[in-house]
């Protein structure tokens, strides 16, 4: 049997399977089942700043200051028997750490500097064996320049590291002008690793009703290929792990994130839909692939057809978009 051990984040894992950020990580008998059926990590729900701060407001007008509320104000609930979504995820990570054999990763999901870092240092408290910093602000305002929003990112990642000892992965969007120049910059700022890419539910026009809905669209096969091309553009020009999220379904998925250069796959949609049995799928998929072709490990696979390693290297750049563009054919039956 070929090893499938990898390293991640400084973390030695068994294989390179981690259920990304899902709600699965709410219910510990999910996660006891993730990790029987091969998990080799758990990255955690993430805790969103904008919860935490509504916390903080809802504890200051109703438990902290509750006079403006005269007579009713004794029916409030007494302030130190109130839990936080902050207690109940650090509580969380307290018990996953009690109950599981495999490394569990806390998840940041804010935009500001204020009050990370301190629910950073919150989190390597409660035992988590890394963060997962995944900052994202909507860049809706036409005054703010794409690198004024990079500079950000980076005095937050910063500001994160200055407080804890854990290794931090940024998880990243699509939306940069240049990724590899902001994955250095990330790197020289203290990051452990980068995960590509951040997977973002947009919100959607209800026809019939004419209002704004939101509605959850899990990913496909088809989403790997993006995440694909920049694993693989990337391998081999930082020292960060690399983990690639998105689209991760099957045995053959994953194994073309490996092949590209990705230290870890990340699965969330196919948990989702599937359920605990696809990571014994997808590990029984990759460890027969490997057997047949007769590697005797995922560490000889890993990034063999990265940029880099490539005979072509433009296979990656644009000349693949006009070779594509070229070899089209239209389905059957089609006529122009």
């Amino acid at each position: 049997m070929p090893d499938l051990s990898t390293n991640y984040l400084g973390l030695k894992l068994k294989n390179p399977l981690v259920p990304s950020s899902t709600p699965l990580s709410h219910n510990l008998d999910a996660v006891l089942h993730l990790e029987d059926a091969g998990a080799a990590a758990i990255v955690m729900h993430s805790l969103f700043e904008e919860d935490v701060r509504n916390d903080e407001r809802m504890i200051d007008r109703f438990l902290v200051n509750p006079d403006a509320f005269d007579e009713g104000a004794g029916h409030l609930p007494f302030a130190e028997g109130y839990q936080s979504k902050l207690d109940s995820y650090l509580e969380q990570i307290t018990l996953l750490k009690q109950r599981l054999a495999i490394p569990v990763i806390a998840s940041l999901n804010g935009s500001s500097l204020s009050g990370w870092v301190e629910l950073g240092k919150e989190m390597q408290a409660a035992g988590a064996d890394a963060l997962e910093l995944n900052a994202w602000y909507m860049p809706s305002d036409p005054k703010v320049s794409g690198e004024a929003l990079e500079d950000h990112y980076l005095s937050l990642l910063q500001e994160l590291k200055g407080a804890v000892t854990l290794p931090i992965s940024m998880k990243l969007s699509p939306f940069f002008s240049s990724l590899p120049n902001f994955v250095r910059h990330a790197e020289k700022s203290g990051a452990a690793g980068v995960s590509l890419f951040n997977r973002f539910f947009q919100p959607d026009i209800d026809l019939d009703s004419l209002t704004v809905v939101d509605r959850v669209q899990l990913s496909s096969s088809a989403d790997v290929l993006l995440t694909m091309r920049w694993i693989a553009i990337l391998r081999g020009r930082s020292n960060l792990t690399l983990a690639a999220t998105g689209g991760v379904h099957t045995a053959e998925d994953a194994l073309k994130m490996l092949l590209a250069g990705a230290d870890v796959v990340h699965l969330a949609s196919a948990l989702l839909s599937g359920g605990p049995a696809v990571l014994k799928t997808v590990l029984a998929g990759i460890g027969r692939w490997l057997e047949e072709r007769e590697y005797q490990s995922v560490a000889q696979l890993k990034g063999s057809m990265s940029q880099q390693n490539l005979p072509d290297p433009s296979a990656f750049a644009r000349a693949a978009y006009l070779n594509a563009l070229d070899s089209f054919t239209p389905p059957p039956g089609v006529r122009y």
